[in-house]
């Protein structure tokens, strides 16, 4: 809307221009509704959004499976043997053996060197335990891990000949009191037999079984299991509370290398019992400030020449 106010001298005219006022529609019962609602719904997810961030991050894992029945672990150690048609494998006294060792009324942890017809079992056998393997063959790790991919298992890099059974022991012998101490962390050694690349955590559990069950010694220039012992023996006295006992199986015990290597670093005081090629070891978590010697009584292993390299 325009005014024209006249000067009283007749000179220019000063126009005003006025905003017409429109008055807005009252908003109606609908739209209130609309608005509310959105604001309740915005009110709502911020306080479902805070109070999921505040909640603390759920665990992915699978619960822990629990244990096996007696009955049921009687039949599969019995279908294991009965179906076993490779040469030379587990006795039925042996797996019993295992197994019965295995039934603890709290999680084990059990690690085992070597992939075998055995592995299955052992990891069902173990259930709700830990049970980690260990094999000196990537491909066969991989194809464990493809089709069981709830089996833990890693390969290792073996530097040991079957061949060089006797220098390995004497570097550690010779080095018993530094690199090739019975009690460490083989994360940080320089023992020709100690295995320093594994997992990290392999040197910080205590493992309550130790099956050694590979890797190959059936020719001279087979890894032999020289490292794999040490590595047990190394293992069973650094980790575990004071007091703690670590059972080591060592399979096919006959054989020198095994026996030879077992009687220098597992000893004899520590044998309890041999079933069949099985030999059953309990060894007691020493004390780092410890006499730095894994037996009482020095030279346990004898000097004899390796004589033959039976399958397996």
């Amino acid at each position: 809307m325009k005014s024209a106010i006249t000067a009283a001298n007749g000179g220019p005219k000063l126009i005003l221009l006025h905003k017409q006022q429109n008055p807005q529609p009252p908003i109606s019962s609908s739209h209130r509704l609309s608005i509310l609602f959105l604001l309740s719904f915005l009110t709502l997810a911020c306080t479902l959004l805070t109070l999921s961030s505040s909640k603390p991050p759920s665990n992915t894992a699978k619960p822990p499976s629990p244990p096996l029945p007696a009955s049921v672990a009687d039949a599969l150690i019995h279908y294991a043997a009965s179906t076993n048609t490779t040469a030379p494998h587990m006795s039925p006294a042996e797996l019993h053996h295992i197994a019965a060792t295995l039934r603890s009324p709290v999680p084990t942890n059990l690690l085992v060197f070597g992939l075998t017809h055995e592995t299955l079992l052992w990891h069902a056998l173990n259930s709700p335990g830990r049970t980690t393997f260990l094999d000196e063959n990537a491909y066969h790790v991989s194809q464990l891990e493809l089709r069981h991919p709830d089996v833990e298992a890693y390969d290792v890099q073996y530097t040991t000949r079957v061949a060089d059974l006797h220098p390995l022991l004497a570097s550690a012998r010779r080095s018993v009191a530094a690199d090739c101490r019975p009690v460490q962390n083989l994360l940080f050694s320089d023992c020709q037999l100690g295995l320093n690349d594994l997992p990290n955590f392999v040197y910080d559990l205590h493992w309550h079984v130790i099956l050694v069950d590979g890797p190959s010694g059936y020719k001279p220039d087979s890894p032999g299991r020289m490292s794999a012992i040490f590595t047990a023996a190394v293992l069973a006295r650094t980790n575990g509370a004071p007091n703690s006992k670590t059972h080591v199986f060592v399979r096919d015990y006959n054989r020198d290398v095994e026996r030879i290597s077992s009687l220098e670093f597992l000893c004899q005081e520590n044998l309890v019992e041999v079933k069949d090629s099985l030999a059953h070891f309990v060894i007691e978590r020493k004390e780092a400030g410890a006499e730095p010697r894994f037996c009482r009584k020095s030279g346990s292993a004898p000097k004899t020449p390796l004589s033959g390299f039976e399958a397996s």
